[in-house]
C-alpha cells in the first residue's frame, strides 16, 4: 500500500493510460505528474475533472501526452497553460471537449455502475457536434418532445490525487474536496501523494471521517511533502502565484520550458519543492 516516493507510484503507469488529474483547487498530485515526467511517460490520455491546470500542462510539454479530453486548460491569473497552447497549435494532441457537469456525469454513471447518465443543458450548444461517443434521444417518459443527452460512464485507468494525511490502513483525508470520492469510486486505480502518514484510523474520529476516501479505492501511497505544490492544499499551504508566473513565463517557449523541467523536475526533490 505505501510505496518509497511518487517516482515508484509513477512507475505502476502505464503508457497510453486514461490518467484523471483533479483541477487546481482540488488536490492534484503535482509530486506524481513531475515523477511521470522523470520516468518519460509516453501516450498519456488526460481526464480534466472537470478542468485542467499545472500538472497537465506540465506533462504536455515534457511529451508525456497524446490526448485531454477536458472543459479547459488554464493556469488561472497567470494565464494561458502555454505547453498545451503550443502542442494544440502543434497539432501534437488530440483535444476533446467536454463541459464540467458532462464530466462528472460521466463518472457518477461509472460509480453507480451503470453504462450511461442523462443530462440537460448541453442541447443547443456546439459541443455535440463534435462529441458523437454522446447521445441525443427523446426522454421516453415524456409525452411531449423533450430531448436529453446520454452521456456514456467513464472509467479512469488511473486516478492521480494529493491528500493532506493517510493513515495507517491508508484511508485518506482530502477535507472538503469530496468530489474526490466519486473520482475514486469511478477510477480503476487511485495513487495518492500525501503530505504524511498518521498512526491509527481516521475513520474512526468522527471529526476526520467524513473527509476521507476509504483505502477500499485506493491502490498505492506515497508520502511526498508539499506534494501539490505550486497549486494550494487546503488550509496547509496556499497557491504559490510566484512560481506559476515564472513556469508560465519559461514555458512559453520549447528552451524556457527545459529550463523549468532542470530545475524543478529534475533537479534534486529539495530544489523541486521551492
Amino acid at each position: 500500500m505505501f510505496l518509497q516516493d511518487a517516482d515508484a507510484l509513477a512507475a505502476t503507469v502505464p503508457d497510453g493510460a486514461l490518467l484523471a488529474l483533479p483541477p487546481d483547487n482540488s488536490l492534484p498530485s503535482v509530486a506524481l505528474a513531475r515523477a511521470l515526467v522523470r520516468r518519460g511517460a509516453k501516450r498519456l490520455r488526460l481526464l480534466g475533472v472537470p478542468v485542467s491546470g499545472f500538472a497537465t500542462d506540465l506533462l504536455i510539454g515534457a511529451g508525456c501526452v497524446a490526448e485531454v479530453e477536458t472543459s479547459a486548460v488554464s493556469l488561472g491569473e497567470a494565464g494561458f497553460a502555454p505547453r498545451f497552447t503550443a502542442a494544440l497549435k502543434a497539432g501534437a494532441i488530440t483535444v476533446r471537449d467536454a463541459t464540467c457537469p458532462a464530466i462528472h456525469t460521466m463518472l457518477q454513471a461509472a460509480e453507480k455502475g451503470v453504462p450511461f447518465m442523462p443530462l440537460r443543458g448541453i442541447i443547443g450548444s456546439d459541443i455535440l457536434a463534435n462529441r458523437p461517443d454522446w447521445q441525443v434521444i427523446q426522454n421516453p417518459f415524456s409525452e411531449t418532445e423533450d430531448r436529453i443527452v446520454l452521456l456514456p460512464a467513464k472509467s479512469p485507468d488511473v486516478a492521480a490525487i494529493h491528500g493532506v494525511m493517510a493513515d495507517d490502513e491508508g484511508n485518506v483525508w482530502v477535507g472538503r474536496r469530496r468530489e474526490l470520492a466519486t473520482l475514486a469510486h469511478a477510477s480503476r486505480r487511485v495513487l495518492v501523494t500525501v503530505e504524511r502518514r498518521v498512526p491509527g484510523s481516521m475513520l474512526e474520529d468522527e471529526r476526520l471521517a467524513p473527509g476521507c476516501i476509504s483505502a477500499t479505492y485506493i491502490e498505492a501511497i506515497a508520502v511526498a511533502e508539499r506534494g501539490a505544490h505550486p497549486v494550494a492544499l487546503l488550509d496547509e499551504y496556499g497557491f504559490d502565484a510566484a512560481h506559476v508566473t515564472e513556469y508560465a513565463r519559461l514555458a512559453k517557449t520549447e528552451a524556457g520550458f527545459r529550463e523549468y523541467l532542470d530545475r524543478f523536475v529534475f533537479a534534486p526533490r529539495a530544489q523541486a519543492a521551492e
